[in-house]
């Protein structure tokens, strides 16, 4: 069992207790006036509705604006509604931290435990599971090592477990001494997913289901299979259109390859207000910066990015970016509100969403154009 509070009924279902906050009802007045403030970033930001993904801001849980527009593959016309499932690239790795934190939070995994005491051929004896969550292990970035042709053969699939191994047989160097400094790195994410797999006894998509998915009736999203999915997955493209095919990448999961859309997303959001699913003394661990990157304002706790101001006010939100896929998750904990966009033709507009955060609480962020 992974956790106290969760349950298996008969019919192998997962049960588990309301998840939902319970905030406080917003005014119609309310959301009107705000729906108004979204929508007219919206037409600023995606002029003409060119919005190739879904879009999505909440408070309190209630839906203040939402839009989707484009194709989720343009050879067969299928259009992206509410219900279609985009790579979410990076914000994959928000998930992927939660299961292990579960772990972390049930006593089978410890913050502090050196990786190679679960993995046993992984080949660094410092670095620690915190490490890889908060991106301090300092190890080198799986996507450039294995694109060395004397390494791998760029014409077979990548498995995260081949990582593993090619790191353990090739003794890759590490690019910083662990612990020393942050630098972001997917395959610290890779690893975290070897590790949930061993734990749970499962395959790590089959975990993220019967843990994340199902519980948070997230019914539209789903882990990547390059042989299952390659077929029927939202395409991405680039901005001029053309289709960014497959490579040897696209089956490593953990850092990237899980397909949502924002109305799922927010379903996970505002279940991380509640105490039934991280326990409020890990949630303050995760939601705290380990690292200073930019003027000091810049910084990463577990699975999360920060932006935090000499004012006391913080901002919490996660990126991603594969081939012509941008996402971002933007959480505003103090104002309960949910900012989230997702794009499968490439473009840097998810990535300002952030910019609305001033509408909702006191953030020092340049006003936008």
């Amino acid at each position: 069992m992974l956790a106290e509070h969760i349950t298996v009924a008969k019919d192998n279902s997962i049960k588990i207790p309301s998840l939902k906050p319970n905030f406080n009802e917003l005014t119609e007045d309310y959301k009107k006036s705000k729906g108004a403030i979204v929508e007219k970033f919206y037409n600023k930001n995606w002029k003409w509705n060119k919005l190739n993904g879904g879009f999505l801001v909440a408070k309190n849980g209630e839906i203040l604006y939402e839009n989707y527009g484009g194709l989720a593959n343009r050879k067969t016309k299928e259009e992206i509604d509410s219900h279609t499932a985009l790579h979410v690239a990076s914000v994959s790795k928000v998930l992927t931290a939660t299961l292990a934190l579960k772990l972390v939070d049930i006593g089978s995994l410890e913050l502090d435990q050196k990786v190679n005491t679960i993995l046993p051929t992984f080949p660094y004896e410092k670095i620690t599971v915190k490490m890889l969550l908060n991106h301090r292990s300092g190890l080198p970035k799986y996507e450039y090592f294995c694109s060395d042709k004397k390494i791998w053969n760029q014409e077979v699939m990548l498995s995260n477990q081949d990582i593993l191994d090619v790191m353990a047989k090739h003794k890759i160097n590490l690019y910083a001494t662990p612990d020393r400094k942050f630098a972001y790195c997917n395959t610290n994410y890779a690893m975290l997913a070897l590790i949930i797999e061993e734990l749970t006894d499962m395959d790590y998509r089959e975990a993220m289901k019967t843990f994340i998915f199902d519980p948070l009736e997230m019914n539209d999203t789903y882990v990547f299979d390059y042989d299952k999915h390659k077929d029927n997955a939202s395409l991405s493209y680039k901005a001029n259109n053309v289709v960014y095919k497959f490579d040897f990448l696209d089956n490593i999961y953990g850092d990237k390859n899980i397909y949502s859309t924002p109305r799922d997303l927010l379903k996970f959001d505002l279940a991380t207000y509640s105490e039934n699913f991280l326990s409020p003394e890990l949630a303050k661990e995760v939601y705290k910066g380990y690292s200073y990157e930019k003027r000091g304002i810049k910084n990463y706790g577990l699975g999360i990015r920060l932006k935090e101001w000499k004012s006391g006010e913080k901002l919490f939100f996660h990126n991603g970016w594969w081939h012509g896929n941008t996402s971002s998750y933007v959480t505003l904990k103090k104002d309960t509100v949910t900012i989230i966009a997702l794009s499968n033709k490439f473009s840097k507009k998810p990535y300002g969403v952030y910019k609305l955060a001033p509408k909702f609480g006191s953030y020092p962020i340049k006003k936008n154009r």
